[in-house]
């Protein structure tokens, strides 16, 4: 029978959430209560904090992360109960063992043998009634397993000798050695600290699989392989360049090598198993052996493996998302008229001109290059398109031709002076795949395909935020072996970074597109249709409350989406803040405290902080939101993004072969992986800086120090124009290596991945971590 619960199964969940990020178990319940009646992580953040007693977002998404895996652990873990309670082999004792039971993996080696399964060689052993046989040798070493044998001869089993009689009792025994929990985890922990992954070429693919050669003989502790170098090495053998094995450090280290296999004799140990010169003694350490080598090892080495790759997937995801939320929220130019050129030399510069809210204006396509080479037409077409709308930014697309486009710009600000204008080269990764969606036929249906691409880079210098979201955040292109990892634990992972930069900047609800409304919390894609269309049908919303007449827009969803969405030509410029209409009430009491309406005090920062919070609280607002309105009152609407700023690109400098060592030159990070950063210098490949060479001190996260977005100085160290890589520094005072700095910076560089894993970023390493970006 099922033992009784002896606690809440949501209580017990509750305490271990809370352990793990640091707050208690009744905030715990009450955000879960909260997640469970459909409020978003945005949502519960900002305007719940008093249930949540203050959580971030940041603790909030982990605890939503967990809450499902714990929930999901439970359901099994009840599962596995019911399944030996039918069996009729649950026992106080295991069903103990069970309840206690803290991960799936533990969870899973007490089920092992209890779990239904295909007919084993063990089970047609003890079908022929062998087991007793296994038993008394294990028990027993001086007995003669021959001898023993010829008791249980049974040839209608297919027992007919001696020797199959030993064999199936060593299938008995090896299945229970291999099925033992406690061994088992001994064992995999041993495994953890002392396996060493060995890569190896396949043979006769040597120059097949050349992209992998820094893995042709390569091995590293499982523990510390970081998350790029095991994706590379599990896509190499996915694609059959690579073989990989689990081995003991043991086994690889030349002078420790020869002596006993150490996690044999944890087996033997653990059964009492020692060889003393008794009958049973070799048949039994033989036994071992080869529970070992068969069963055992290859069942954690498939384990500890996918465990590694479960890793190295969280962390590459973890980065991703950190490098698309910089991206998302990078400054944005503003609201300025437009010009977007996507660049190009046979198909010419694709050119299309936007008003200050991004509403398309004009396209046209102009060739400057060659093979037609017509500047001065370029220049006469640009000129007269950014005099007739009043242009005041030009975005440049950095593909093909970016750094030609660029330079015909700039020769348009020379001679024309008087237009103002100001130019900037923007990153037009997944324009390609806005300009081709659904979404962008809708909304251009008559414009081809490839100027739809200019109208998004004229926009995402506009608002990189209010563009991105109409992409597929993994086309965004700022991920490390993106194509490696669960696909939909990266999209889960990439819509919550989406949904909280969204919410974070809030969305003026009388321009947002439906796309970016889509990702404002407690709206669906529906909704946000149903938004776009009663907009387009009965004008601009007046204010807030004017949303409750939007279809299947229901009091919830306009409590979960309020407080995002902005009405800023509202009579009540609280509807233009985030402050939530549900705490207009408290501001009204404020005001009449004050005796002043609510245009005198919004803005006026030296007032409002004379105010004491603690004057306002009630029963429904607590001391965090009263803060949180007052902050707000200060600077209405205000923006989380930095100031617009662009990078300057040396005059020139225009490819690769353009660099020499030595070089400081100005650019932007593109992108940040665990290794370094990459940074676009203008050249049309972005260069490498090394986690080494990012900063003067030890960098363990390059993101402590760069972000995607940012605009930085580097030193141009080395260049490799036959492979078109391009080693960079942050340390602006590192010396240039050398002919023969360079070809010794591998042995180097490997003493130095040894102590910290960083290696240098010269020579041949730096083009080793160049690839990797692949």
């Amino acid at each position: 029978m099922l033992l009784p619960i002896e606690e809440r199964t949501s209580e017990r969940i509750a305490r271990r959430i809370a352990e793990e990020i640091g707050c208690r178990p009744p905030q715990v319940l009450a955000t879960a209560a909260l997640l469970d009646e459909g409020a978003t992580v945005p949502f519960i953040a900002r305007y719940r904090k008093e249930v949540t007693g203050g959580l971030d977002d940041i603790q909030l998404r982990l605890l939503d992360e967990r809450l499902t895996y714990l929930r999901e652990m439970e359901e099994r873990r009840t599962a596995i109960l019911h399944s030996i309670d039918e069996q009729g082999q649950l026992s106080p004792e295991l069903a103990a063992e069970i309840k206690a039971a803290e991960t799936k993996q533990r969870l899973e080696d007490l089920y092992l043998p209890y779990k239904p399964r295909r007919r084993s060689k063990a089970q047609v052993a003890r079908e022929a009634g062998l087991a007793p046989l296994a038993e008394a040798l294990l028990a027993d070493p001086g007995l003669s397993p021959e001898e023993e044998a010829e008791r249980y001869l049974n040839g209608e089993a297919g027992f007919a000798d001696a020797r199959s009689v030993l064999d199936g009792a060593r299938q008995i025994l090896m299945e229970q050695f291999a099925e033992d929990a406690e061994l088992l985890g001994e064992l995999r922990a041993y495994l953890e600290a002392h396996g060493v992954v060995k890569s190896t070429v396949v043979v006769g693919k040597e120059s097949e699989a050349a992209k992998f050669r820094d893995y042709f003989a390569y091995s590293e502790a499982i523990a510390a392989i970081p998350s790029h170098r095991a994706l590379a090495l599990l896509r190499g053998r996915n694609e059959d360049m690579l073989q990989l094995a689990l081995l003991l450090d043991s086994d690889v280290d030349d002078k420790a090598s020869g002596g006993p296999n150490p996690c044999e004799a944890r087996l033997a140990r653990r059964y009492g198993i020692v060889d003393r010169g008794r009958p049973a003694d070799r048949w039994l350490a033989d036994t071992v052996r080869w529970a070992w080598r068969i069963k055992i090892s290859l069942h954690l080495e498939l384990e500890l493996m996918n465990a590694l790759r479960e890793r190295a997937e969280a962390e590459a995801i973890r980065v991703f998302g950190a490098n698309l939320k910089d991206l998302l929220l990078a400054a944005p130019a503003g609201k300025h008229a437009t010009m977007g050129l996507d660049p190009g030399l046979r198909t010419g510069v694709k050119v299309a001109v936007v008003d200050a809210t991004g509403k398309l204006l004009d396209t046209a396509t102009i060739y400057p290059h060659e093979p037609r080479r017509d500047w001065d037409g370029s220049l006469h077409t640009l000129a007269g398109l950014a005099a007739r709308h009043r242009v005041d930014l030009i975005s440049i697309g950095n593909g093909t031709a970016s750094r030609e486009t660029d330079r015909l710009v700039a020769d348009l600000i020379r001679q024309q002076p008087a237009l103002h204008l100001r130019k900037m080269v923007v990153s037009e990764a997944g324009a390609s795949v806005y300009s081709a969606s659904e979404y962008a036929s809708r909304e251009f249906p008559d414009i081809d395909v490839s100027l739809r691409g200019a109208v998004s880079i004229a926009r995402r210098l506009q608002d990189p935020l209010a563009e991105l979201v109409k992409i597929d955040p993994k086309s965004i292109g700022v991920g490390q072996y993106q194509h490696d990892v669960s696909q939909t634990r990266l999209a889960r992972a990439l819509n919550a970074v989406v949904e909280d930069c969204v919410n974070a900047v809030g969305v003026d609800v009388n321009t947002a597109s439906a796309p970016l409304l889509t990702r404002v919390s407690g709206l669906s894609p529906t909704l946000a249709a149903n938004i776009v269309a009663h907009r387009d049908t009965h004008g601009a919303f007046a204010n807030r409350q004017a949303l409750r007449a939007v279809p299947r827009l229901g009091e919830k969803t306009f409590e979960l989406a309020a407080g995002f969405l902005r009405v800023n030509e509202s009579d009540n410029p609280l509807d233009g803040s985030a402050v939530h209409p549900e705490a207009y009430p408290l501001v009204e009491r404020i005001l009449a405290d004050l005796r002043k309406s609510i245009r005198d005090i919004i803005g006026d920062s030296r007032m409002l902080r004379t105010l004491e919070p603690e004057r306002f609280i009630d029963d429904k607002f607590g001391l965090p939101t009263v803060r949180d309105i007052l902050r707000e009152l200060e600077k209405p609407g205000r923006d989380p993004r930095p100031e617009f700023r662009a990078a300057t690109f040396r005059e020139g400098v225009e490819q690769v072969k353009d660099l020499q060592p030595g070089m400081i030159l100005e650019g932007v990070v593109t992108n940040v992986a665990n290794f370094g950063a990459f940074v676009d210098i203008g050249v049309h490949q972005d260069g490498l800086v090394h986690i080494s060479a990012i900063a003067d001190r030890f960098v363990k996260d390059p993101r402590a120090v760069v972000k995607a977005g940012d605009v930085v100085k580097v030193k141009v160290l080395e260049v490799d124009l036959a492979r078109q890589r391009i080693a960079l520094s942050m340390r602006l005072a590192d010396e240039v290596p050398t002919a023969s700095t360079a070809a010794a910076a591998p042995a180097s560089a490997r003493a130095r991945q040894h102590q910290h894993s960083q290696p240098a970023p010269t020579g041949a390493m730096a083009s080793a971590f160049a690839r990797l970006k692949r």
